[in-house]
This record gives structure tokens, C-alpha cells and sequence, in this order.
């Protein structure tokens, strides 16, 4: 029988507790009307797993499997689907990591009532840890060509979170624009900078690590600075080009200090665009803010529409997601747990992958 990945309920206090993972063996399930049934090839973990097992996010479902990221192929169809699904069977497919917002810009057309996150959620049955799984056809996008399922499977959440805080809230996703993303390193940041480079803008980065740094250089930024240093914020300045030496936006996923350090880098009217708050669950807010008009725009996933044109955006550039590690095996709890443990300890340069289906080739295409 096909398995499965739950966490399981243990007692303890929210950042406290770490809920085991649990291997499950589960029936094959069927397609329902305008449904199809797709056999997973892998899935990708995001923060929010970590968050899940250290119970500190709302809604969690001990009985849906985990994960919300998952590239597979169509092998059977539902009654009704349409001529576009039919044409998918047998197919590669990414599947839409949201539920409940569909286009909305502002943001979930009803937050409170339908707004979920596939993976170990109380709002949808469906999770990308298991290897077979039913969704709507509403509910996916035929996978880039160009990319295997690995890579596939790395792009769907950060993908549209780094798209909507990028394109649809800095307002600065343009040719010629310095954009500071910081925390380079983690998923989104990773993709934002893959983004910006490909629209044409000048990126610099933030990290702890130098390697990092120097990583993210390689993917096309122009520079980074350590965030450990003193006085970083004098360091970036130095870099930026004297025809433009301010910065447009700041894409950041940390919090903390970054509104202090960057205010006097900002144009009058930047923006700070954050999508998450790792540092703390605060930010600092200074009066030199205020007075220079930044705009500090909360950003978090993204909709149904901006996922698709999200999708379209790598597959017209070629865009790889970058691959931090790749283990091999559903049941493989070790090997999985060991993935965890790098995201814990802040050591991955992108997404870190379960390769699902044993006969999957992994690796990129074209």
C-alpha cells in the first residue's frame, strides 16, 4: 500500500514540543468528478513543516499528510474533467500549494473561512507527503519543461510567495532597480533573486555566511554583506552605483533590525516588502522612516492567479530553482529527518527535496 507522512501528537508547549514524524500506509485513492489522481515524484520541504512539528502554526491536522510542495504525473482522470486536463494524463504537473485564495490582490478572498497551506493543514486533506494524491484540476499547472522533479518540486511555495512579495508588492521589480534581499540562503530569497535578476534588476544580499555571499553572486547578484558585521548598512552603501545610489525596495523574510539599517539607503517612498519575520516576531519602526515615506508592505503567499503567472514567468526564463539536497525515499524517515535538521540549523542554499518515486529521474532537463 502507498505511504504516507503525518506528524504525531505528542504533549508540550508550542516551541517546546517537536512532533515526531510518522510513516503511514494509506489506500490508493480514486478520482471524484473534475478530480485527478497523480503519482507524486517529489516534494519540497518550507518552514513552515518546522513550524508545524514545533507547533507553531495554526490549524494543524495529525491525520493529512505533511508538505506542501509536490511535482508528479497524471495517471488517471475523474469523471467531467475538461479537453486541457485530458491532455495532461501521463503528464508532469506542479501542484497549486494554496487553497482559498484565487485572485484576489489584496489577498485571500476570505481569509478566516478558506484560506489554508496543503501540508498536515485542518483545512485540506491534501499533502505532498505521500505518494499518491487527489486534487481538483483546478488545482495544478503543467510542470516547466525544463525542469525535473526536484526542481520541480522545489518551486511551488516559495515560488509564489517570492513572486507576489517581489512583483506584486515592492513595486520595483524593474530593469535598473537596486533591490536588497536579505537572509540569501532560504527558499524565497533564493527565488526572489532569481526573479530580479531576471527581470533586470541589480540585487545585493544579506547572509551570515560568506559562502552564501558568494553563491548568490554567482546567481547574478551584484554583492552582499555579512549582517554579523558591525555596521554592515555603511558596507552596502559603498556598493551601490553612483548613478542610483539608493535602494528601491528591500525584500526581506527576516524582521528585527532591518527597517533601522536600511532607512537611510532608502529612496524617499522605498519599500520594504516582508514575507516573514525569522529574526523575531517583531520589527523595529524609527522615525527617519516615517519621515523619508517608506512603505512597509506584509506580504505572505500568493494567489491561484499569481501562481500561474509565477509558473509561466520560469518556464518563458528558463529558471532553475536551486536544489540544496536531495534524499531518496518516503520511508526514509533518517535521511528525512536529517533535512530538518539542516533547516534548523540554517544551513541550506535553497530547498531541500524528497525524491518520492524511486524510478524518477531527478535530474534537470534540457
Amino acid at each position: 500500500m502507498p505511504y504516507s507522512i503525518t506528524v504525531k501528537k505528542t504533549e508540550g508547549k508550542p516551541g517546546q514540543v517537536y512532533y515526531p514524524l510518522q510513516l503511514n500506509t494509506i489506500p490508493l485513492p480514486t478520482p471524484g468528478p473534475n478530480q485527478l489522481l497523480i503519482k507524486l515524484s517529489a516534494a519540497a520541504l518550507n518552514h513552515r513543516d518546522l513550524f508545524i512539528r514545533q507547533y507553531l502554526y495554526p490549524g494543524i491536522s495529525f491525520t493529512n499528510p505533511l508538505f506542501a510542495d509536490g511535482y508528479g504525473i497524471v495517471t488517471s482522470l475523474g469523471p467531467s474533467c475538461s479537453p486541457f486536463t485530458h491532455a495532461l494524463l501521463n503528464k508532469p504537473v506542479l501542484l497549486n500549494p494554496t487553497r482559498g485564495w484565487d485572485s484576489a490582490p489584496e489577498g485571500p478572498e476570505n481569509l478566516a473561512k478558506d484560506f489554508c497551506i496543503l501540508g498536515a493543514s485542518a483545512g485540506t486533506e491534501v499533502g505532498t507527503g505521500q505518494e499518491w494524491v487527489v486534487v481538483g484540476e483546478d488545482e495544478i499547472v503543467p510542470a516547466p519543461e525544463h525542469l525535473g522533479p526536484a526542481e520541480g518540486a522545489a518551486l511551488p511555495l516559495v515560488g509564489v510567495t517570492a513572486w507576489r512579495a517581489l512583483v506584486g508588492k515592492s513595486g520595483n521589480a524593474e530593469a535598473g532597480r537596486n533591490l536588497l534581499v536579505t537572509g540569501i540562503g532560504g527558499g524565497v530569497a533564493v527565488m526572489v533573486l532569481l526573479f530580479a535578476v531576471a527581470r533586470g534588476c541589480r540585487v545585493f544580499v544579506t547572509s551570515g555566511d560568506e559562502g552564501k555571499i558568494e553563491r548568490a553572486v554567482r546567481l547574478g547578484a551584484v554583492g552582499g554583506v555579512n549582517y554579523r558585521e558591525a555596521g554592515w548598512e555603511k558596507k552596502l552603501k559603498g556598493m551601490l552605483p553612483p548613478e542610483r545610489p539608493c535602494l528601491d525596495a528591500v525584500i526581506d523574510g527576516a524582521g528585527g533590525e532591518v527597517v533601522s539599517k536600511t532607512v537611510r539607503l532608502l529612496k524617499p517612498g522605498g519599500v520594504i516588502s516582508c514575507y516573514g519575520m525569522t529574526v523575531g516576531p517583531k520589527m523595529d519602526w524609527v522615525i527617519q522612516a516615517t519621515l523619508n515615506n517608506v512603505e512597509l508592505r506584509g506580504t505572505t503567499m500568493g494567489s491561484k492567479k499569481e501562481f500561474k503567472e509565477m509558473v509561466e514567468f520560469v518556464r518563458e526564463h528558463k529558471i532553475r530553482p536551486v536544489v540544496s539536497r536531495v534524499v531518496r525515499g518516503l520511508d526514509n524517515l533518517e535521511e528525512i529527518e536529517s533535512l530538518f535538521e539542516d533547516m534548523k540549523a540554517g544551513r541550506q542554499f535553497g530547498k531541500l527535496v524528497i525524491q518520492i518515486d524511486a524510478e524518477a529521474d531527478s535530474s534537470s532537463k534540457l
